[in-house]
Protein backbone atom coordinates (compact mmCIF):
# COMPACT_ATOMS: atom_id res chain seq x y z
CA UNK A 1 0.00 0.00 0.00
CA UNK A 2 1.48 3.29 -1.24
CA UNK A 3 0.10 6.81 -0.98
CA UNK A 4 -1.12 7.52 -4.93
CA UNK A 5 -2.25 3.42 -5.58
CA UNK A 6 -5.52 4.33 -7.89
CA UNK A 7 -7.59 2.84 -5.09
CA UNK A 8 -6.06 4.95 -2.23
CA UNK A 9 -6.22 8.61 -1.26
CA UNK A 10 -3.17 10.57 -1.39
CA UNK A 11 -1.51 11.57 1.83
CA UNK A 12 -3.01 15.58 1.39
CA UNK A 13 -6.03 13.88 0.86
CA UNK A 14 -6.10 11.52 3.97
CA UNK A 15 -4.50 15.05 6.03
CA UNK A 16 -6.98 16.93 4.76
CA UNK A 17 -9.99 14.45 5.81
CA UNK A 18 -7.88 14.15 9.65
CA UNK A 19 -8.42 18.18 9.17
CA UNK A 20 -12.26 17.89 8.94
CA UNK A 21 -12.36 15.08 11.62
CA UNK A 22 -11.90 11.49 10.26
CA UNK A 23 -9.60 9.96 12.87
CA UNK A 24 -9.59 7.08 10.54
CA UNK A 25 -7.38 9.31 7.65
CA UNK A 26 -5.00 10.05 10.40
CA UNK A 27 -4.38 6.49 11.37
CA UNK A 28 -3.82 5.32 7.73
CA UNK A 29 -1.42 8.16 7.32
CA UNK A 30 0.60 6.77 10.63
CA UNK A 31 0.44 3.43 9.35
CA UNK A 32 2.26 4.67 5.86
CA UNK A 33 4.87 7.06 7.43
CA UNK A 34 5.41 5.92 11.04
CA UNK A 35 8.07 3.35 10.59
CA UNK A 36 10.60 5.21 8.05
CA UNK A 37 10.00 8.29 10.34
CA UNK A 38 11.26 6.54 13.62
CA UNK A 39 14.16 4.87 11.86
CA UNK A 40 15.50 8.42 10.38
CA UNK A 41 14.69 9.46 14.14
CA UNK A 42 16.32 6.29 15.53
CA UNK A 43 20.02 6.76 13.44
CA UNK A 44 20.08 9.88 14.34
CA UNK A 45 20.30 9.41 17.89
CA UNK A 46 20.62 6.20 18.85
CA UNK A 47 18.37 6.10 21.39
CA UNK A 48 15.30 4.15 21.72
CA UNK A 49 13.33 6.22 24.18
CA UNK A 50 14.80 9.39 22.80
CA UNK A 51 13.65 8.20 19.41
CA UNK A 52 10.39 7.87 20.24
CA UNK A 53 9.62 10.56 21.79
CA UNK A 54 11.24 12.94 19.03
CA UNK A 55 8.85 10.63 16.52
CA UNK A 56 5.75 11.33 18.90
CA UNK A 57 6.32 14.86 19.00
CA UNK A 58 6.71 15.02 14.93
CA UNK A 59 3.55 13.36 14.95
CA UNK A 60 1.56 15.52 17.66
CA UNK A 61 2.64 18.41 15.57
CA UNK A 62 1.19 16.79 12.36
CA UNK A 63 -1.96 16.27 14.27
CA UNK A 64 -1.98 20.44 15.92
CA UNK A 65 -1.20 21.48 12.46
CA UNK A 66 -3.05 19.55 10.05
CA UNK A 67 -5.87 22.56 9.96
CA UNK A 68 -3.18 24.55 8.41
CA UNK A 69 -1.24 22.54 6.10
CA UNK A 70 -0.46 23.99 2.78
CA UNK A 71 0.10 21.61 0.24
CA UNK A 72 3.02 23.64 -1.23
CA UNK A 73 5.43 20.04 -0.70
CA UNK A 74 4.20 16.79 -0.62
CA UNK A 75 2.74 15.02 3.13
CA UNK A 76 6.06 12.79 3.38
CA UNK A 77 8.50 16.01 3.24
CA UNK A 78 6.91 18.28 5.76
CA UNK A 79 6.27 14.99 7.83
CA UNK A 80 10.28 14.96 7.08
CA UNK A 81 11.01 18.73 8.11
CA UNK A 82 8.81 18.59 11.36
CA UNK A 83 10.71 15.41 12.54
CA UNK A 84 14.08 16.81 11.42
CA UNK A 85 13.18 19.82 13.29
CA UNK A 86 12.25 18.47 16.50
CA UNK A 87 15.64 16.54 16.37
CA UNK A 88 17.89 19.70 15.93
CA UNK A 89 16.45 21.10 18.95
CA UNK A 90 17.00 17.34 20.94
CA UNK A 91 20.48 17.22 19.31
CA UNK A 92 21.38 21.01 20.46
CA UNK A 93 20.16 20.26 24.00
CA UNK A 94 21.84 16.88 24.69
CA UNK A 95 24.95 16.58 26.13
CA UNK A 96 27.09 13.73 25.52
CA UNK A 97 26.62 10.56 22.97
CA UNK A 98 26.18 6.82 23.48
CA UNK A 99 28.17 4.10 22.56
CA UNK A 100 27.07 1.40 19.45
CA UNK A 101 28.67 -0.92 22.71
CA UNK A 102 26.00 0.14 24.82
CA UNK A 103 22.89 -2.12 25.60
CA UNK A 104 19.36 -0.35 25.15
CA UNK A 105 18.01 -0.30 28.23
CA UNK A 106 14.54 -1.79 26.89
CA UNK A 107 15.71 -5.15 26.08
CA UNK A 108 19.16 -5.53 26.43
CA UNK A 109 20.54 -5.23 23.27
CA UNK A 110 22.87 -3.57 20.80
CA UNK A 111 22.20 -0.77 18.04
CA UNK A 112 24.39 -2.97 15.93
CA UNK A 113 22.78 -5.84 16.62
CA UNK A 114 19.79 -4.97 15.46
CA UNK A 115 20.27 -2.91 12.47
CA UNK A 116 20.00 -5.03 9.48
CA UNK A 117 16.67 -6.47 11.07
CA UNK A 118 15.67 -2.93 11.37
CA UNK A 119 16.92 -1.21 8.11
CA UNK A 120 15.22 0.79 5.44
CA UNK A 121 17.32 1.41 3.78
CA UNK A 122 19.33 0.49 0.47
CA UNK A 123 23.43 0.06 1.94
CA UNK A 124 22.53 -1.60 5.28
CA UNK A 125 20.04 -4.51 3.45
CA UNK A 126 23.67 -5.86 1.85
CA UNK A 127 24.78 -6.58 5.84
CA UNK A 128 25.38 -9.76 6.34
CA UNK A 129 26.57 -10.08 9.88
CA UNK A 130 26.94 -8.40 13.29
CA UNK A 131 30.84 -6.96 12.88
CA UNK A 132 29.89 -5.27 9.42
CA UNK A 133 26.46 -3.90 10.96
CA UNK A 134 28.74 -1.79 13.38
CA UNK A 135 31.19 -1.02 11.36
CA UNK A 136 28.29 0.77 8.82
CA UNK A 137 26.68 2.05 11.93
CA UNK A 138 30.46 3.94 13.22
CA UNK A 139 30.67 4.78 9.49
CA UNK A 140 27.52 6.73 9.55
CA UNK A 141 27.94 7.94 13.12
CA UNK A 142 31.32 9.29 12.00
CA UNK A 143 29.75 10.98 9.31
CA UNK A 144 29.26 15.03 10.24
CA UNK A 145 25.92 15.84 11.31
CA UNK A 146 24.41 17.82 8.45
CA UNK A 147 25.88 15.12 5.63
CA UNK A 148 24.23 12.31 8.32
CA UNK A 149 21.05 14.07 8.72
CA UNK A 150 21.22 14.35 4.47
CA UNK A 151 21.44 11.27 3.84
CA UNK A 152 19.04 9.79 6.21
CA UNK A 153 16.27 12.23 5.11
CA UNK A 154 16.74 10.50 1.79
CA UNK A 155 17.58 7.01 2.72
CA UNK A 156 14.65 7.02 5.40
CA UNK A 157 12.91 9.71 4.08
CA UNK A 158 12.78 9.05 0.39
CA UNK A 159 12.97 12.35 -0.48
CA UNK A 160 14.41 14.26 -3.67
CA UNK A 161 17.65 16.51 -3.05
CA UNK A 162 15.43 19.06 -3.26
CA UNK A 163 13.61 18.40 -1.21
CA UNK A 164 16.52 17.88 1.78
CA UNK A 165 17.53 21.38 0.94
CA UNK A 166 13.82 22.50 1.93
CA UNK A 167 13.64 20.14 4.76
CA UNK A 168 17.26 21.37 5.92
CA UNK A 169 16.87 24.82 5.51
CA UNK A 170 19.62 24.83 2.17
CA UNK A 171 20.52 25.65 -1.06
CA UNK A 172 20.03 22.84 -3.87
CA UNK A 173 24.01 22.84 -4.16
CA UNK A 174 24.81 22.77 -0.19
CA UNK A 175 22.36 19.86 0.11
CA UNK A 176 23.61 17.65 -3.39
CA UNK A 177 27.26 18.78 -1.74
CA UNK A 178 25.93 17.03 1.84
CA UNK A 179 24.93 14.24 0.04
CA UNK A 180 27.99 13.41 -2.03
CA UNK A 181 30.14 13.87 0.98
CA UNK A 182 28.08 11.28 2.78
CA UNK A 183 27.78 8.83 0.10
CA UNK A 184 31.68 8.86 -0.88
CA UNK A 185 32.24 8.20 3.17
CA UNK A 186 29.45 5.54 3.26
CA UNK A 187 30.66 3.84 -0.20
CA UNK A 188 34.37 3.61 1.42
CA UNK A 189 33.17 2.07 4.44
CA UNK A 190 31.31 -1.02 2.91
CA UNK A 191 34.36 -1.14 0.53
CA UNK A 192 36.08 -1.59 3.49
CA UNK A 193 34.35 -4.26 4.22
CA UNK A 194 34.66 -6.43 1.55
Amino acid sequence: MSAGDDDEPSDEALLRAYAQGDAAAFERLYQRHAAPVWRFVLRSLNDRALADEVTQDAWFAVAREAPRFEPRAKFRTWLFTLAHHRLVDVLRARRGERSLDEEDSEDGSRLAERIAADSGFGPVRRIENRQQAEQLLAALAALPGVQRQSFLLQAEGGMSVAEVAGATGVGLETAKSRLRYARAALRQALENLA
